[in-house]
């Protein structure tokens, strides 16, 4: 069945406690069943695979822990909150080292189940994100592309530093992939299971990124109808990716560091301290130590920050990997866009690899986006790539400026020739001409071109 809103399950024999929870999570947007028994849990749970179970630890029949059991054996994906009374907490706690996300105690008041309820939903959406992330992770490491000696000591840092729980600062120019090597360090560590959660800094304005990052509750400004928990809250045994951390504020900053610190916050409105276990992993493409030096970034901060730093290289610098990238994004595209663009024309590949690319990787893929919506059969060609790209041809061209036909002839079957590694086949193709007739150009120019 179609889920337009999330499906709860709620499981105890006590007829009151049932219709106390239908109600009450009815009312706040929840869609909601209710069993009495383990056994009646078990066929709900494999008939509607709700988003969430809330199960009496003691029941008729199969208890919580054994329903608990089976739902593991089964492969069930569902989040599930254990109830029990104060005589049974040690079972309740046993029940989450077998998987339950949480407990509470009988009684509880309203706003504690329903703040448990959103934290075991969220969780599950997050957790589902990064399952379907590790799926579709086939390439390199979590997506990175390149076999180049820098790509090989990225790696060699990845796996370094992705089991342990240090906090890594990743610098590097905008579109080298830093959220990619996050996401690679978060889904080789023993996080792997847990969220991945990230905040663009420079995305939001201050006034909204301090209740992004550690929540608010309910009241604590006009438009706060409902307590919402933050970033750090929802990313709590995972890892919390901080990209463009050079945007902050110097207020926001000082909250930050307190985190870093002692791992604890209170939500903005709110008065109850929140302890958490996140591992940070932040990002910039500022020169921090410069931003430091002139008052715009808490040296403290930094320090906290820079544990480990590793610098991503600009595309620019590893152009042996434009051909894996290349394949790799013609494969993605072609995928996205039901095309069949299997080949590239050689003049276009000299193109592709001899662009400087500013905006490195991220614009590499723009263009063969462009590229790809532009080509229609198999073959690219040099006129389907952005105008910056091909500038690069007509100015080398126009450095020399021919004196005459002859000459401008002469100078575009040399570089053609230059560009295809002197292979003849495919220099004829591109110029337009029969192979018998580039040849007759060759030997009659070969005194002046003694070099080919």
């Amino acid at each position: 069945m179609e889920k337009k809103e999330p499906i709860i399950l709620v499981a105890d024999d006590e007829e009151t406690i049932c219709f106390l929870l239908k109600k009450l999570l009815t009312k706040n947007g929840y869609h909601v069943f209710t069993v009495k028994n383990g056994e009646e849990t078990l066929e709900k749970v494999k008939e509607l695979q709700p988003d969430l179970l809330i199960m009496d630890l003691i029941m008729p029949g199969l208890d919580g822990m054994q329903v608990l059991q089976k739902l593991q054996e089964i492969g069930s994906k569902t989040e599930t909150i254990m109830m029990t009374a104060h005589a049974t907490i040690r079972n309740a706690v046993e029940a989450i080292k077998q998987g339950a996300y949480d407990y509470i105690t009988k009684p509880f008041e309203l706003d504690q189940i329903l703040l448990l309820v959103e934290k075991a939903l969220a969780c599950r959406r997050l957790t589902q994100e990064n399952s379907y992330l590790r799926l579709n992770n086939h390439s390199g490491i979590s997506g990175l592309i390149g076999q180049g000696e820098k790509m090989q000591e990225l790696y060699q840092f990845i796996n370094q530093v992705a089991p342990t729980d240090a906090k890594v600062l990743i610098l590097g120019e905008s579109g080298t992939g830093k959220e990619l090597v996050a996401k690679a360090i978060h889904f080789s560590s023993n996080r792997n299971s847990c969220p991945f959660v990230k905040v663009n800094c420079a995305a939001l304005p201050e006034n909204l990124l301090e209740s992004e990052l550690f929540g608010y509750e309910k009241g604590a400004f006009t438009g706060a109808v409902n307590r919402k928990l933050g970033r750090f809250e929802l990313a709590h045994k995972g890892t919390i990716f901080l990209d463009e951390i050079g945007e902050i504020s110097l207020a926001t900053q000082v909250k930050l560091l307190r985190v870093l610190q002692e791992q604890e916050f209170e939500r903005v409105g709110g008065t109850n301290t929140i302890k958490v276990d996140v591992r940070v992993i932040a990002a910039t493409n500022k020169d921090l130590e410069k931003e430091v030096a002139e008052g715009r970034f808490r040296e403290d901060l930094y320090y906290r920050l820079n544990v480990v730093s590793v610098f991503l290289p600009p595309l620019r610098e590893r152009k042996e990997d434009i051909p894996l990238l290349v394949e790799h994004f013609l494969a993605k595209l072609n995928k996205t866009m039901n095309k069949e663009v299997k080949e590239i024309v050689p003049e276009a590949w000299s193109l592709l690899k001899k662009y400087h690319w500013p905006g490195n990787v991220r614009e590499l893929e723009n263009a063969l986006e462009r590229a790809v919506v532009l080509t229609n059969g198999s073959l690219l060609h040099c006129n389907v790539l952005p105008q910056a790209v091909c500038r690069q041809q007509s100015a080398k061209i126009s450095e020399s400026k021919p004196t005459s036909l002859r000459e401008a002839e002469k100078q575009l079957i040399i570089q053609t020739l230059e560009e295809t590694e002197g292979n003849r086949t495919k220099t004829a193709k591109i110029l337009g001409i029969s192979l018998r007739t580039l040849q007759y150009k060759l030997k009659e120019y070969q005194q002046e071109c003694s070099s080919i």
